[in-house]
């Protein structure tokens, strides 16, 4: 056990209140460690309402004979971001997010056919500044690529990293609008190579005489994280606790080992739900249109 001269240790905020007291009889010793410690983030609620679906070619002709869409499902494909300094305010950055949504659809052709399963692509863009610190130091690494360039010597900005957790949308509402070709311009699509390929192709973004527009409700966080070293307690190394089960080819002793669902057969009330309901995040974005 290394020895320390700290009789107790106080963690505190960026704003510097202190958060909490450790005292040196409670842990083993203080170690360093190099981390990601986040510097500034916020939490945000967005209704992206009446949003275009893009189609591949393929989906796009069963839009054009659909007289009704449905919305099924809607997840997350992608998340760009783009993090840059803003100009006079030192310390602040802009992180630009563009979200790409995987859109689940039935499409009804007429009243007595069954639906047409088609899958599209939407697309939203954000921008939200927060602060990140400033540095200005080279980083070197001994981590190198075998049969590669080694890089480490390259220059690189000391920028700090931005991160975005999405929650699973929420899938409101969506409507096919018919429009006409012939007066309406509407702005080209910027989809990603990458993302397109694993749709098929490319997706159709003008010349078509049927569009789908969704509403999605989304949550997300955004972080802005920089790489520090912190001192903190050590209490023990984490040694686990638990064997490892090892799995069984009897599909009826798997099925043993599960619990009964109760919850399924006694669905909560009304009262339940309201009491294990959170007020939700209070948002700190601050937006720039």
């Amino acid at each position: 056990m290394s020895e320390n001269n700290f009789s107790t240790f106080s963690c505190q905020d960026p704003q510097g209140s202190t958060q909490g007291t450790f005292n040196q009889h409670s842990f083993k010793e203080a170690v360093c460690i190099d981390a990601y410690r986040v510097y500034d983030s916020c939490a945000d609620k967005d209704c992206l309402e009446d949003m275009r679906v893009y189609f591949t070619e393929s989906g796009q002709n069963v839009i054009e004979q659909a007289c009704n869409v449905r919305m099924k499902d809607v997840k997350v494909a992608n998340v760009c971001l783009d993090l840059e300094p803003v100009p006079f305010q030192k310390g602040f950055y802009s992180v630009n997010m563009t979200f790409f949504f995987e859109i689940s659809f039935d499409a009804c052709m007429s009243p007595a056919s069954a639906p047409v399963s088609v899958c599209g692509l939407s697309v939203f863009s954000k921008k939200v500044i927060l602060y990140g610190s400033e540095g200005s130091v080279k980083v070197f690494s001994s981590d190198i690529a075998i049969d590669e360039a080694d890089t480490q010597g390259s220059f690189h900005k000391n920028l700090p990293r931005a991160t975005v957790q999405v929650a699973e949308p929420i899938g409101l509402s969506s409507t096919i609008c018919e429009i006409n070709p012939n007066c309406c311009v509407e702005p080209q699509c910027r989809i990603p190579s990458c993302i397109c390929q694993r749709y098929g192709g490319d997706f159709v973004c003008s010349g078509v005489s049927k569009v789908v527009k969704a509403t999605i409700g989304l949550f997300t966080i955004v972080q802005i994280e920089r790489n520090v070293q912190m001192l903190i307690p050590a209490y023990d190394f984490c040694i686990p606790d638990k064997e490892c089960v090892t799995s069984s080819d009897n599909p009826c002793e798997l099925f043993s080992r599960i619990d009964f669902p109760t919850d399924e057969f006694f669905p909560p009330r009304a009262t339940e739900l309201n009491e294990s309901s959170s007020d939700g995040f209070s948002c700190c974005c601050r937006n720039k249109n």
